[in-house]
């Protein structure tokens, strides 16, 4: 599909232009810090990394960053809803935008099934709530499904208003984890951090075959935990942690000035959430030996241990309030790639219908919710919380390979924002996505491959005879 045509179709696509670049960082900062700095870090120290989950977080913030680097390019010179589905369409052609476009839908919304999921069980630890409504316990998680649905509503009446909550959201959490850091630093103790990586040692009797990490497999050696692999390993886990960043590219025409605005929100968000991670990271490391980290909520734990409760019943209130961004935005991700793809002609034309009123694609985000909130409600999937990452990492691969792309076929097109030192770094990132993706173990690749096919399946059934490429091509053919 030529640039121009998306470009020129973003400019009429009747969404509502009211974002900034502070609002994009806010949305950044509301869906990037969340499941990962409240629990993913004491429970890759615990299983993989020790002490070592700090660099785990820092190779994870850089891979994220190349790949942020892509987006911001693309984003500034192609400002439209879709980001990689778009992008990968406009270079890539149609079957790999339909497999980036169905590989997000899967991050977003498994994403947000996780995290209700755990918001469920914070609020049910926070209020005392019953555990045969909130929590992993549940056999109908109502809880899950509840804030779902609440927050639904409020993504269909518009974006404005769901930069408002999220924004509000942002400054309790971000203070929560400044909390953290502070607090923590008067019981720090450095002998919890030697040694900083442990050596790597056989993994544990009851660990599967497939839950090797696949670059074991592939290069023969034994499955084992901590070490260098641990902490590479860590890494393609917590990068769970970083995956969102990506939903501001979906906001483009929504945005006030995104040539300007979209890289502001795309680094300047993730640059704030690795700097709080890492330095929460080692706040935690140095105040509980990592065998000992509880695995259900370990910031919380770790200040109980040294006899300040308090701390602990804020850090419960900011994961409760970080995790509902987090769903705040992953909700209007979902319509807003839906509505993409829809327009195309992949989905149903009704999806990317906008409401007459609130200038929303209301109809994506609902059936996006109505998926969530059965998998929420019923399944537990703690077990695919690692599919969130190779589902963003497969798409970070697209992107970046889309820089160089784009640039060979469209020179002329204007860039205000440029990758340095293209193509060379773009194809670095789109590697470094790779070895993470290698990182993840192999029961996890087979789900992402079982994903793959069934995309594989409704696109031949449906997409590519129904895309407005291939009409177009057909109505030429006639004339």
């Amino acid at each position: 599909m030529p640039v121009e045509d998306i470009i020129d179709r973003g400019e009429r696509s009747g969404l509502v232009r009211s974002l900034t670049g502070k609002d994009l960082i806010g949305f950044g900062i509301g869906i990037i810090i969340g499941t990962g700095v409240f629990t993913l870090a004491g429970i890759q120290a615990k299983e993989h990394a020790g002490p070592g989950v700090v660099l785990s977080f820092v190779i994870g913030g850089i891979v994220a960053a190349l790949a942020a680097l892509c987006y911001a390019e693309l984003s500034s010179a192609v400002p439209t809803a879709g980001s990689a589905y778009t992008y990968g369409y406009a270079t890539l052609g149609e079957l790999f935008a339909w497999i980036i476009g169905w590989d997000l839908l899967l991050e977003f919304a498994l994403g947000a099934a996780v995290v209700s999921r755990s918001w469920s069980g914070y609020v049910s630890n926070l209020l005392g709530l019953p555990s045969e409504w909130f929590g992993e316990d549940a056999t109908v998680n109502v809880g899950a499904i509840l804030i779902i649905a609440v927050l639904t509503v409020i993504a269909v009446i518009g974006i404005r208003e769901s930069s408002w909550v999220t924004n509000a959201l942002v400054v309790v959490k971000v203070s929560v984890c400044v909390l953290v850091i502070v607090a923590g630093l008067f019981f720090f103790n450095g002998a919890h951090l030697d040694p900083f990586i442990p050596p790597a040692q056989p993994a544990t009797e009851t660990a599967s075959a497939l839950e090797q990490p696949l670059v074991q497999a592939l290069l023969g050696m034994e499955q084992s935990m901590y070490g260098i692999g641990g902490v590479f390993t860590a890494a393609a886990i917590v990068f769970f942690a970083y995956t969102g960043f990506e939903a501001l590219a979906n906001l483009g025409e929504e945005t006030k000035r995104p040539k300007r605005d979209l890289p502001v929100g795309l680094l300047g968000s993730l640059i704030v959430c690795t700097v709080l991670y890492v330095l929460v990271a080692i706040v935690l490391s140095a105040m509980v030996d990592y065998r000992q980290i509880d695995e259900g909520a370990p910031l919380a734990a770790a200040f109980q241990s040294v006899g300040q409760p308090w701390v602990a019943a804020l850090i419960a209130l900011g994961a409760v309030t970080g995790l509902t961004s987090v769903m705040m935005v992953e909700l209007v991700t979902i319509g807003r790639i839906g509505f993409a793809m829809s327009r195309d002609g992949l989905l149903p034309p009704k999806l990317s219908q906008v409401h007459p009123k609130w200038g929303t694609p209301h109809r994506m985000t609902i059936g996006g919710a109505v998926l969530i909130m059965l998998m929420a409600g019923f399944i537990p999937i703690s077990e695919l919380a690692d599919m969130v990452s190779i589902g963003a990492l497969s798409g970070f691969v697209i992107v970046s390979l889309a820089v160089p792309v784009l640039r060979r076929r469209k020179p002329e097109l204007a860039r205000p924002f440029r990758v340095p030192l293209s193509p060379v770094l773009p194809i670095l990132s789109a590697l470094a996505c790779l070895y993470l993706m290698a990182n993840l173990d192999i029961i996890t690749w087979l789900r992402f491959a079982a994903w793959l096919a069934l995309g594989l399946v409704i696109y031949f059934a449906y997409g590519h005879r129904n895309a407005r490429l291939a009409k177009a091509t057909s109505d030429a053919a006639k004339e």
